[in-house]
């Protein structure tokens, strides 16, 4: 497209335009882009805020939970009236960037991703960002993108400390080169055993999200070629070189095989941070919610919103609902008996 027949960027990305690696080319280039950022906790929120705000073409966003108070501190997104009504915070991210840039194509997707829906969630999009909170979906996340050879940007926080690394298709190591394989259960900290202090997530997600807009902009050679490790309370910054690390022999990129896409059982989890576990059915079906409502509201408290059901089985146990079966039992952390009670209810 020649100089004159180049259509006049909004005012909005004149300061963005003005950085001469971007410049109206890169502009175009992002507007042009589709994107998914899978979980908008805190990283997420980073990430979608910077890039809705940037001028990417369309935002998908992913997340399986609701808005709860203790997200606040660091989930900068949200606030006490998301809460309040335990919006999903898909549904609550998307709304806030809606009002933020109304040019943006943003999709809200409150669903779990997995093997069997990550085709619908992430099919067609230029690129993935990682905000999630748990391996599985991590090393899902490295086999799709492997697989589809759609580049995708990791980053990881708890306590001070985290880390981020691109994974671009034949440029390097993919993630299980460097992690064959997710820890066994209960050696690695978590937000729920290490907390995780506000700014940390600030500069990680923004460090994915530079690196997001470097390769949406068409500048893929300014790119990080490493995996870069920090420690904000202690002021520690070790970028480990990668280039080498890609392995021949490595399940994933090397054999192509991809374990972590393969169908599904039933799935409960509980979630980082608190006592709840998700229950997915390994099949998706739609479930009536306000049928749900009232056949339930004779046996405790429900809470009708467009999104989810909540039911107040009792004092200590909450139950929320959504339209695809998916439910968060509350109150409890023992997956066994969160599905005692997910059956009790829906038989």
């Amino acid at each position: 497209m020649s100089e004159g027949s180049r259509p006049a960027l909004p005012d909005r990305y004149i300061r963005q335009t003005r950085f001469a690696p971007i410049g109206p080319d890169g502009q175009q280039r992002l507007g042009g882009s589709v994107v998914a950022v899978v979980g908008v906790g805190a990283l997420g929120c980073v990430i979608a805020s910077h890039l809705a705000r940037g001028g990417v073409g369309e935002l998908r966003l992913i997340d399986r939970d609701i808005v709860e108070l203790s997200n606040l501190q660091r989930q900068l997104l949200y606030d006490e009236d998301d809460a309040a009504s335990s919006l999903p915070k898909a549904e609550a991210a998307a709304a806030k960037l809606r009002r933020a840039n109304s040019s943006v194509s943003i999709r809200a997707y409150a669903a779990d991703l997995h093997a069997g829906n990550a085709d619908e969630l992430l099919g067609g999009t230029d690129l993935i960002l990682d905000g999630t909170d748990n391996f599985h979906t991590r090393y899902l996340l490295n086999d799709y993108a492997v697989r589809a050879g759609i580049p995708w940007i990791y980053g990881g926080a708890v306590g001070a400390g985290g880390m981020t690394m691109s994974v671009l298709p034949d440029a390097g190591p993919c993630y299980r080169c460097l992690f064959p394989e997710p820890p066994a259960s209960g050696l690695a900290d978590t937000c729920e055993t290490a907390g995780v202090v506000s700014p940390l997530v600030d500069v990680i997600g923004s460090l994915q999200a530079m690196e997001a807009i470097k390769w949406l902009s068409g500048r893929r050679e300014e790119m990080r070629g490493d995996l870069l490790q920090l420690d904000l309370w202690r002021n520690s910054w070790m970028p480990l070189g990668v280039a080498g690390a890609r392995r021949s022999d490595c399940e994933c990129c090397g054999r192509r095989e991809f374990p972590f896409l393969e169908p599904e059982e039933d799935m409960a989890a509980a979630l980082c941070g608190r006592a709840t576990v998700q229950i997915r059915p390994a099949r998706s079906r739609p479930l009536d919610l306000p049928a749900l409502a009232e056949r339930l509201a004779m046996a405790g408290e429900v809470r009708l919103t467009p999104y989810s059901l909540r039911y107040e089985r009792d004092e200590r146990i909450s139950v929320v609902f959504f339209p695809d079966s998916r439910a968060l039992i509350q109150g409890l952390e023992d997956p066994i008996k969160a599905k005692a009670v997910y059956a009790d209810i829906l038989g």
